[in-house]
């Protein structure tokens, strides 16, 4: 165990400790969270990719006090290092989606181009490659008793670490929070797209037997159609209509509780920034008006811990680098939160 005899959780973070400056090592640590530096199918801005490593130096302002989960961090977070490879890898299928996005949007026929089909399948390939990756980074550390969170990167990072926890925990729902609906099947030609993600676990992930989405305001009419024929597999709680159920003065809890009932006992939390409103995230990869405020979410998560649930498993994607830090250090704070409810 670590030894917190001489470690001073008021005084300011060290950078020569580890996420929110805390004295951990893997081995110690109870939660290990897992960076996945990965933005290739970005539809929009990028810099989501660096947002691990931006996170991580934000994190070292976070005051390690919270209200909800009194010392949690004694039981030990601790993040790996961002693999470079991934990160170069990343980098270079993004300049080649870029080109491929480009050709599209100019109304070209990929299936009349051979450079670019090869584009698409050289970026098909990788994103597979990455989430066998991650099925493998999660999947040992699940056998080795630890809990575990992962930092994205894009949307379309945890796929691996669905199937990971599946195998390990068994059936569980996901709580999605999310400006979209993300149920697209394979999104301007991606497979593994940001835009697919949950389509790709309902399709490839038998354990997830619910998906309970919050915060959707962007979406397609594929996708609305998909949440209509799930037979009730997919429960999307639109922002509109909880606005809407706000403006009529019915109370956040109310909604809280209707959401939480559609949860099973098993609760995967899949956190996208862009759920929350934009002037928190104002440089995540496709931002959205509306959305949830931060003390909201943590409500909504204090909740589903008090109603008996499970907490097994979570992902913070698409927070990006940004022009400065504002998005990181929110991101960090919602990190920080999901970290102590996950060891409450």
């Amino acid at each position: 165990m670590a030894d917190l005899s001489k470690f001073d959780p008021n005084s300011p973070g060290l950078l020569s400790n580890n996420i929110f400056g805390l004295p951990f090592s893997e081995e110690d640590a109870r939660l290990v969270l897992v960076p996945v530096p990965w933005e290739v199918t970005v539809s929009y801005a990028h810099g989501t990719a660096r947002g691990p490593e931006h996170i991580f130096k934000a994190a070292l302002q976070v005051d390690l006090y919270d209200a909800d989960v009194e010392n949690g961090w004694r039981q030990g977070f601790y993040m790996r290092e961002c693999d470079k490879q991934l990160l170069l890898r990343s980098d270079y299928l993004r300049k080649e989606a870029e080109l491929y996005l480009r050709f599209l949007a100019e109304g070209g026929d990929v299936l009349e181009n051979d450079f670019l089909r090869r584009s698409l399948d050289d970026v098909n390939r990788g994103a597979q490659k990455m989430n066998d990756w991650v099925y493998q980074q999660t999947k040992e550390l699940l056998q080795r008793g630890k809990l575990v969170g992962l930092i994205g990167g894009d949307h379309s990072t945890p796929l691996g670490y669905f199937k990971a926890i599946g195998e390990h925990k068994g059936n569980y729902g996901i709580l999605q929070i999310d400006a979209h609906a993300d149920l697209r099947n394979s999104y301007e030609g991606f497979k593994y797209s940001h835009a697919s993600i949950m389509y790709n676990a309902l399709a490839e992930v038998p354990q997830v037997t619910k998906l309970v989405q919050v915060g959707v305001r962007d979406y397609c009419e594929e996708e609305l159609h998909y949440i209509s024929n799930s037979n009730g597999r997919v429960v999307t709680f639109f922002d509109q209509r909880i606005k809407e159920r706000g403006f009529e003065g019915e109370p956040w809890k109310n909604i809280c509780d209707d959401i939480i009932n559609q949860l099973p006992q098993q609760v995967y939390i899949s956190f996208d920034i862009d759920g929350l409103d934009p002037k928190l995230c104002p440089h995540t990869g496709t931002p959205v008006a509306g959305g949830l405020e931060g003390p909201q979410v943590f409500y909504l998560f204090r909740k589903i811990l008090e109603s008996g649930r499970n907490l097994i498993g979570f992902d913070l994607v698409e927070v990006s680098a940004g022009l400065d830090e504002w998005d990181a250090n929110v991101g960090a704070r919602m990190l920080f939160k999901l970290c102590n409810l996950m060891v409450k």
